[in-house]
């Protein structure tokens, strides 16, 4: 079997509203697949992390940068293609967009090798530990609008992801400290006592601003502080771990082994978040996991996307070990973005459902068992929103 081609699919559409982090604003939906054919008919597909003008330049990466030096490769002998690519982009980036493009090739030839074997990809990992994963929701993302009036909406949003049977709930913040805090005691508020929230910064605070906020989410009793800090300063991370009760949370813009052992060995992190679209694909998140439950640090994936990556998480969520083990294991959480999503809940033949799921089954989302990643695109609803670059 040889690879024929590689080829990306940039996808993109005029949202209903803006929507914000710590970082943006933005008023469009993107979405990057890849899809690498085969001289005997069998298609894989993947994904690479990055919206709007960064899917523009990684497609030029993944196509005329990758795609030459694959084609006509085994896509069966993934290892050795994702070394070859890496080798030979290292002088040109070790992270950042390189690996999101590899990324997106490397999902495509796990779909491709689990079609092969006619098997689901956690079944080509080495099994399920788990046939469903309960699914936590994210989403009060900022707007222009104020202090007051987030707070308000943040509350009612907050409610609604419980009310919608999501296991927990995560926030933006980004306002500045102290109205951060405002909007975090309103979520609290929103999904009451006892229930999981979380609060994602998208690394905007100083070491001591991230203190400020984070002694105050001590007191309402969040679960994780996720990115409070750049992901550079692998000090602030060890500092606020130390000096916090909350569990910090990160590595959604890290990549690759050697850069994971860094922060590791820092001792930074109570949970780690790898994005496989980002990181270097499925090949190099095995080694991530690995790695980090050798530093027993806990692993929940960073998932963003279409249901290309939704799946593609389903997959290896399943096929985590628990960590440590036990009768009653601390178990991961599927990530999931409640705001509109067309590339994620419309593109695929056969729909993940993931609310319909949740609501229904108690928080839970069964995972895909199909071949591959389990999800096949509707080519005519690509087509649709394809564009042209």
């Amino acid at each position: 079997m040889k690879i024929t081609s590689v080829k990306s699919h940039v996808l993109q559409y005029d949202m209903a509203e803006e929507l914000g982090y710590s970082q943006q604003f933005y008023a469009k939906r993107s979405a990057h697949l890849v899809e690498v054919t085969t001289d005997e008919g069998i298609t894989g597909w993947g994904e690479c992390f990055g919206p709007g003008n960064v899917a523009i330049a990684n497609k030029g990466i993944v196509e005329r940068v990758i795609q030459p030096m694959v084609l006509g490769d085994d896509p069966l002998d993934r290892d050795v293609i994702w070394h070859k690519v890496y080798n030979l982009l290292r002088d040109h980036g070790q992270m950042g967009m390189p690996m999101q493009s590899l990324s997106g090739v490397d999902i495509a030839l796990w779909d491709i090798a689990g079609k092969v074997a006619g098997m689901p990809l956690h079944k080509l990992i080495g099994g399920a530990h788990r046939s469903r994963v309960k699914a936590y929701g994210y989403g009060m993302m900022l707007k222009r609008e104020s202090v007051l009036d987030h707070a308000a909406r943040f509350r009612d949003e907050a409610a609604a992801i419980r009310e919608k049977g999501f296991a927990a709930a995560k926030m933006k913040v980004g306002l500045g400290p102290r109205e951060d805090v405002e909007l975090c005691k309103a979520v609290r508020q929103g999904v009451g006592d006892g229930f999981r929230f979380m609060v994602d910064a998208n690394h905007c605070y100083t070491t001591s601003d991230a203190f400020y906020v984070g002694r105050a989410l001590e007191e309402l009793g969040a679960y994780w502080f996720e990115e409070p800090v750049a992901p550079e300063d692998l000090d602030g991370y060890r500092e606020l771990r130390a000096g916090l009760k909350v569990n910090i949370a990160g590595g959604e813009a890290e990549f690759n082994r050697w850069r994971w052992r860094q922060i590791l060995e820092n001792r930074g992190l109570d949970i780690a978040q790898p994005e496989v679209c980002a990181i270097g694909g499925i090949s190099e998140y095995l080694r991530i996991l690995a790695l980090s439950h050798a530093h027993f640090t806990p692993v929940i994936n960073h998932v963003w996307g279409s249901a290309i990556a939704m799946a593609t998480n389903l997959q290896l969520l399943a096929a985590m070990p628990s960590l440590p083990g036990g009768m009653f294991p601390w178990e991961p959480l599927l990530e999931f973005d409640t705001t509109e999503n067309k590339f994620r809940d419309d593109l695929l033949d056969d729909p993940l459902n993931v609310q319909q799921q949740v609501k229904s089954s108690n928080g839970y989302v069964e995972v895909p068992q199909g071949p591959g990643i389990g999800a096949e695109p509707d080519l005519d609803f690509l087509k649709h929103y394809e564009i042209d670059v």
